[in-house]
């Protein structure tokens, strides 16, 4: 288990949290030749983390991953019955989003809900789109949800990066509006720095 520090994420939710920041610092060294702009960049421990599994392949992040964010659920109690991942916004041969769910699901003994919520449109990916309201108008009518999984149950609406919410929120929309989920509760495992 990894030292974080949980902060609140705003949002439709019941209530959210980002167990930490996903950068500490990131300084600017200069360009390489080609011009492109580099940096040394630190990250929080879980951060760290995350960075191997998601740019890195290293498969044994998971354990320590789960294993924090695990304890982070034992102690903010939600209640939840229910975990469901934000559906990936890139493909990957392994969508660390769905691993990291699969193993939380499994070691807090509550069934993962992938397929829950799909795309039913193709989304550009929102990294380079700054404006929140733009990312919003995005994300309309972006998502669909499988009512039978989550009417009437507390959810887990889980992701690995929380950038804006506008995602997180738009999914939310769909969880409460057309699933008639009884409760959601947001969980990322790091936040950036900036909400862009």
């Amino acid at each position: 288990m990894v030292n974080v520090q949980p902060m609140k994420i705003p949002g439709r939710w019941r209530d959210g949290y980002a167990l930490d920041h996903h950068t500490v610092s990131s300084t600017h060294l200069g360009d390489d030749e080609f011009g492109h702009a580099q940096f040394e960049t630190k990250r929080s421990e879980v951060g760290e983390l995350l960075y191997q599994l998601k740019y890195k392949s290293e498969a044994s992040a998971v354990t320590s991953i789960v294993e924090t964010v695990a304890a982070f659920v034992a102690s903010w109690k939600p209640g939840v019955e229910l975990i469901v991942p934000v559906p990936p916004s890139r493909p990957r041969a392994s969508q660390p989003v769905l691993v990291l769910a699969d193993a939380l699901a499994k070691r807090l003994n509550l069934p993962c809900a992938p397929s829950c919520v799909a795309r039913t449109r193709d989304v550009p990916e929102l990294k380079n789109v700054y404006d929140y309201n733009e990312r919003t108008r995005l994300l309309a009518g972006a998502h669909s949800v499988d009512k039978a999984q989550v009417q009437s149950r507390r959810v887990l609406l889980f992701d690995d990066l929380y950038r804006s919410g506008a995602t997180m929120n738009a999914i939310t929309a769909v969880l409460y509006d057309d699933g008639g989920a009884a409760d959601v509760f947001a969980l990322t495992i790091t936040k950036t720095r900036s909400n862009q």
